[in-house]
């Protein structure tokens, strides 16, 4: 029992009499890092704020002990104070603030209300250096990458002197590189006795560092394992995350590609701050019927951009070159042109720029397609319901009804709406940006099942996506792209891993040289 840092006990949570937490137990030793696992719609970030406070005490069932002694929170302050301290998948930082400031923010370095910012620089490099983050406390959170983000989130977290600090999906934006720093970072947090839950839905970094795993499926817990006495390995963790084995992470797919439709000609594009700085330099590709492209390159390499610039220029300025439609050219002016002309992205940011999550599933799912449901600019309300819930239907989005908050849904539902309101516009081309970013293995396989019925009825995917094996898996072709450039073409044949980096580290060396 000396060892037990946290107990949960029987804890039960209700959302509008559907059972989120059905009696979970949880036990998490000292210096230890603790996976949690399991499907979207789990239960898992629900036991996370429930320990965390945001469900406050008395909103649920069940009793929690922190070394020893059992705790009531009402806010997040309440679990802070005892070193509790759990960072959100969704990064709470702002980002025209300093790290310093984000760091101490709300916890600030002050003596009677007046900030003392040479203290708090002072403490805030300490953090940076301990978190291994080579940056100035006074940059701008804006201009730093996601990855740095996330060990800012961890360096504000250590000002608190956590104690027990909960991670909810911290690599699901990050490369590989990134990725292992802050999982290193983790084992290094260990040894100077700060335990970790990590919550991921990359079953491989799970391996990799986790001591204990709790596995998760309908609110119940369906499995622990200990890496000292359990073998762990992928498919065990699957098997009890879906209740079933998945043999094959891809669905199989017989490629029936047809004629070219889509071609962009020497596509450049200036930066939208920083206007005379090319971001998009003379980018050429095509797509054929039936056919799913893949986008590879490390972050930051301008998949987004070409891909939002090209999408009725919804980034950057002083946009030229063709993009052509059926051997035919077409100019987008704006977003409803792109749709207009069989055109559609799904964006990699769902929460900021895919969906409403204040409104239900029916009217973020017809958002796009309210044309179809319409006469004469009036909505056919008794249309609009058949078809979301037809969509719903089809896509299997967990949910108690049409009515229900999107904000409310797991990530993985979340996704799966944003593709219904695109799917539902019945575009020619598909644009997905990270479709299965943050989401568990079970919703990909349906996301990846979506895409392959996508082709089969001769639509065109361009998919855009930081996991290699993910694009190596659904592809028939790769473009790889490096600082807004094609670095290279691959066929599914000659694309791996290997091949796909090769194009970006000899495309580097090139730039070095010239």
């Amino acid at each position: 029992m000396a060892n037990i840092h946290l107990e949960m006990r029987g804890i039960t949570k209700k959302f509008y009499g559907v059972t989120a937490l059905d009696s979970v137990d949880l036990t998490v030793n000292n210096q230890e890092i603790h996976a949690i696992v399991g499907e979207n719609g789990a239960g898992k970030s629900t036991l996370m704020k429930v320990l965390s406070g945001v469900h406050t005490h008395g909103s649920f069932d069940g009793e929690i002990y922190f070394n020893g002694q059992k705790c009531s929170f009402n806010n997040i302050k309440d679990s802070e104070k005892l070193g509790i301290v759990i960072i959100h998948q969704e990064l709470a930082l702002i980002p025209f603030l300093s790290i310093a400031e984000n760091i101490f923010l709300g916890n600030e370095r002050a003596v009677k209300g007046v900030i003392n910012w040479n203290d708090s620089i002072s403490e805030a490099n300490k953090l940076l250096a301990k978190v291994g983050l080579n940056e100035k406390s006074t940059t701008l959170v804006d201009s730093i990458g996601v990855g740095k983000q996330q060990l800012v989130e961890i360096a504000k977290a250590l000002s608190k002197d956590v104690k027990l600090l909960i991670l909810d999906e911290p690599t699901a934006a990050l490369n590989d590189e990134e990725s292992n720093k802050l999982l290193n970072l983790l084992v290094d947090l260990k040894k100077q006795g700060i335990t970790s839950i990590l919550i991921s839905h990359k079953l491989n970094e799970i391996e990799k560092v986790a001591d204990a795993i709790t596995v998760i499926r309908d609110g119940k817990v369906i499995d622990n394992l200990h890496k000292s006495k359990d073998i762990i390995d992928e498919d065990r963790i699957i098997r009890s995350m879906v209740g079933r084995e998945i043999i094959d992470r891809f669905p199989s797919r017989r490629s029936n590609i047809g004629e070219e439709v889509f071609r962009v000609e020497n596509w450049t594009v200036y930066h939208p701050e920083h206007t005379d700085t090319k971001a998009i330099d003379n980018v050429n590709f095509f797509v054929k019927k039936g056919e799913v492209v893949g986008f590879a390159g490390l972050m930051g390499a301008g998949r987004t951009e070409i891909a939002m610039s090209i999408f009725g220029k919804s980034w950057g300025v002083k946009h030229s070159g063709k993009i052509m439609k059926n051997n035919k050219e077409i100019n987008f002016h704006n977003v409803s042109d792109a749709i207009s002309h069989g055109i559609a992205y799904s964006t990699e940011d769902r929460k900021t720029y895919g969906l409403i999550l204040l409104d239900n599933i029916m009217r973020n799912l017809t958002l796009s397609s309210l044309e179809a449901i319409s006469k004469n600019g009036v909505i056919n309300s008794n249309e609009e319901v058949l078809t979301s819930q037809n969509y719903r239907s089809k896509l299997n989005v967990r949910c108690s009804g049409l009515e229900q908050k999107v904000e409310d849904l797991s990530g993985g539902n979340q996704q799966k709406v944003v593709l219904g309101k695109w799917i539902m516009a019945n575009p020619d081309l598909l644009i997905l940006d990270e479709p299965t970013r943050g989401i568990d293995v079970g919703a990909k396989y349906e996301i990846y099942t979506m895409i392959n019925n996508l082709v089969a009825e001769g639509k065109s995917v361009i998919m855009i996506s930081s996991e290699m094996p993910e694009l190596l898996g659904m592809c028939d072709r790769i473009y790889v792209i490096t600082e807004g450039r094609i670095a290279g073409e691959l066929s599914a044949k000659e694309a791996s891993q290997e091949s796909i980096m090769k194009c970006i580290i000899t495309d580097q060396r090139k730039r070095s040289l010239a």
